[in-house]
């Protein structure tokens, strides 16, 4: 196994966030997404703009896990969770690997139609990782106001929540090439919320040869862009341009600290 100290190369400067280029080989990613394919109509739960499907089982409200049996592809070939508890990111949590995914299929995001900055509750350990599959996106990093304020104008709608107001500007965004994973922890897990802006496309420009680039929707410089490798994203990021998005498979793998047989709570 190894130590998170063996990732320092990937770490996204400033933050305890880590971005991990190719994890996953172009074969297993053709073969995963197959296998998400061919999982039945009944196993998926449809959302407005995207649907899903949970692995590991389901959480109650009162935030345990009804513990069911993962996919094989997901523990055998090309055994996902054996992979993430080997980066070492997992050591600490209650079961030393992710005992829960979540599949987000995201069609393009039109506007309005992302996923809204959210907390992802205190169910799971402070560590998440997530797999992104047959398209990039790009994610970013929000924190609360100070104080709750009003509403700015050309501020993103619903940038509000348990009464306090969301600072609209990201404190941090990624673009997330296919293949790749990003493990968050600590703070950027506790105490700052994430989220997919809606777009069908990425317009990217560059603010000189050796400055980071720049989204031109929110001008919020992409962090990790000395770690991206794809070809076509890398002659944008340097030259400037769109990236245009495509269907994305996404696995959001975290460990849940209380879980429970789902027979234990089928009344006797």
């Amino acid at each position: 196994m190894n130590t998170t100290d063996d990732w320092s190369g990937y770490r996204v400067a400033g933050h305890e966030t880590f971005y991990v280029p190719d994890f996953v080989t172009l074969e297993e990613e053709e073969y995963l997404i197959r296998k998400i394919l061919e999982s039945p109509q009944q196993k998926w739960k449809q959302l407005a703009n995207r649907r899903l499907q949970l692995w590991g089982g389901e959480i109650t409200s009162r935030n345990v896990l009804l513990s069911q049996m993962m996919p094989t592809f997901l523990t055998a070939y090309p055994d996902i969770i054996g992979r993430l508890k080997d980066t070492g990111f997992f050591a600490s949590s209650p079961h030393g690997a992710p005992n829960h995914v979540i599949l987000n299929e995201a069609s393009i995001y039109q506007p309005g139609q992302g996923i809204m900055p959210h907390e992802d509750g205190p169910a799971y350990y402070p560590v998440v990782a997530t797999i992104s599959l047959g398209s990039h996106s790009t994610f970013h990093y929000y924190q609360y106001h100070d104080e709750v304020i009003p509403s700015r104008e050309g501020s993103i709608p619903g940038f509000t929540a348990s009464g306090k107001t969301i600072n609209p500007t990201p404190v941090l965004s990624v673009l997330l090439e296919r293949r790749s994973l990003i493990i968050s922890r600590g703070p950027m897990y506790s105490s700052h919320l994430h989220g997919i802006q809606g777009l069908s496309e990425d317009q990217i420009s560059p603010e000189g040869p050796t400055a980071p680039p720049s989204f031109t929707k929110l001008g919020a410089e992409i962090a990790n862009w000395q770690l991206l490798t794809g070809k076509e994203v890398k002659g944008v990021i340097e030259q400037g341009g769109v990236l245009q998005r495509g269907v994305r498979y996404s696995l959001t793998c975290r460990d849940v600290g209380r879980v429970s047989s789902a027979k234990s709570f089928v009344r006797q």
